[in-house]
């Protein structure tokens, strides 16, 4: 059975959501400024080194080696599909203990998994977006990002860091 195309419409919005959520976040939190966990500063060197954006680099880096805000936003849908608000909190703490066995000293992944339960539980019971889009939607998110071009994406990044900085 083909997929209604009032349903596509709204994992793209979702997805939209689930970037803007977890690329504030982490821009908010600097994670372009360097690699802030082992491993964040050789992928962006890499990047760099390929044609792609330092700055965009390293926050890729800090997004692959350790639970970021995109992580966290993921976490965070699928907490609230399985529990609504409790499982997204619970969700939250989850990020939190992985931030720590990583031995990340910032709190992007939990910031992103807090701010993201609410908005998804606030949205899904106003609106029509169910949580299962907001899982659609990050996976869809975290592709535009990691799986697509990592020379392209980090020059989005790059520029968003720009206009941050």
């Amino acid at each position: 059975m083909p997929v209604p195309i009032s349903e596509i419409v709204q994992i793209l919005v979702a997805a939209l959501i689930c970037w803007i959520i977890f690329i504030l976040v982490d821009l908010i939190f600097a994670l372009p400024r360097k690699g802030g966990v082992s491993g964040a500063t050789a992928i962006g060197t890499n990047i760099e080194l390929a044609g792609g954006n330092l700055h965009g680099g390293l926050m890729m880096g800090n997004i692959v080696c350790s639970p970021d805000a995109s992580a966290g936003t993921l976490l965070a849908a699928c907490g609230v599909y399985i529990a609504g608000l409790p499982g997204g909190l619970f969700a939250t703490v989850l990020v939190y203990v992985g931030n720590r066995i990583c031995h990340d000293k910032g709190y992007a992944g939990t910031t992103g998994a807090f701010f993201a339960t609410i908005l998804i539980t606030a949205i899904t019971s106003w609106t029509v977006l169910g949580p299962e889009l907001f899982i659609a939607g990050m996976v869809l998110a975290i592709t535009t990002i990691q799986g697509i071009s990592h020379v392209h994406a980090s020059r989005l990044l790059g520029k968003l860091w720009g206009w941050r900085s």
